[in-house]
């Protein structure tokens, strides 16, 4: 059993409350305003981020249905199919069923060693890894919530996760680009929210990033350009990494345009 205290729940829980104060805050039809994701509404955002807390839900504690479940997914050409299926619900209904999944999931979590090993899409991974990932994506897509409606979302200790995810990601973002990482380290140096600062890599290597934290993680989650995220990037390696730096999983995004956000 997982450690009700452990930073990860605690801190997932912490960015599912966050998200829920905005959305519970949303009039019916600022439900349908289009997000910076092209084709997405703010619907479509909370649909994705239930859909994916189900499945991660499914995966710690009945592998066999999240397995069953992902072979019909490719069956039916994805999960468009299944997301499609919700947009009808009202916000109520929306908003209802999305804390449902997001309670699922928290109840599943604290009932499990997180050093379990959870299938996936792609490889198995920690329910640790797993937790760390929703967050990020909890994250995310609560910022396309947030730029639609024209919220300002207050930055905090949590993107530390956010930005370790995207800093472990750099040899997938490579990958994703079908493109071969090249060898070295590259250093990344982030001042919190609190003005702290973290980093990773190679002190005394050459190739560095530095800056915000939470622009740091705008970058590398494709929230914003990275023209735009005011990030000090030197050398060839940290160069050619964060041009094409994607902390989740799959195929790399759209991203957003240079100077779209005030």
């Amino acid at each position: 059993m997982a450690d009700t205290t452990d930073p990860v729940l605690v801190d997932l829980a912490g960015e599912v409350a966050a998200i829920d104060s905005m959305l519970s805050s949303l009039a019916a039809e600022q439900w349908r305003v289009d997000t910076p994701a092209p084709g997405w509404n703010v619907a479509d955002q909370v649909i994705h981020l239930g859909l994916f807390d189900r499945r991660a839900q499914w995966s710690m504690t009945d592998p066999e249905r999240f397995t069953t479940d992902m072979q019909e997914l490719m069956t039916r050409g994805g999960v468009d199919g299944v997301h499609n299926s919700k947009r009808g619900r009202t916000p109520e209904e929306l908003l209802a069923w999305w804390r449902q999944g997001a309670s699922d999931l928290a109840t599943a979590s604290s009932a499990l060693d997180l050093s379990a090993r959870c299938v996936w899409y792609g490889p198995p991974m920690s329910a640790r890894s797993m937790l760390t990932a929703r967050l990020m994506e909890t994250w995310a897509h609560g910022y396309d919530i947030a730029d639609a409606v024209g919220v300002t979302p207050v930055p905090t200790h949590r993107l530390r996760h956010i930005a370790h995810i995207g800093v472990r990601a750099r040899g997938f973002a490579f990958a994703a680009n079908k493109r071969e990482m090249p060898e070295g380290d590259v250093r990344v140096e982030l001042v919190a929210p609190d003005g702290d600062v973290w980093t990773w890599g190679d002190a005394e290597g050459s190739n560095l990033v530095q800056g915000n934290a939470l622009n740091f993680c705008l970058a590398v989650t494709q929230r914003r350009h990275l023209d735009d995220c005011n990030l000090h990037v030197e050398g060839a390696l940290a160069t050619q990494w964060m041009s094409i730096a994607q902390a989740f999983a799959g195929a790399p995004g759209v991203g957003r345009e240079k100077g779209q956000f005030a």
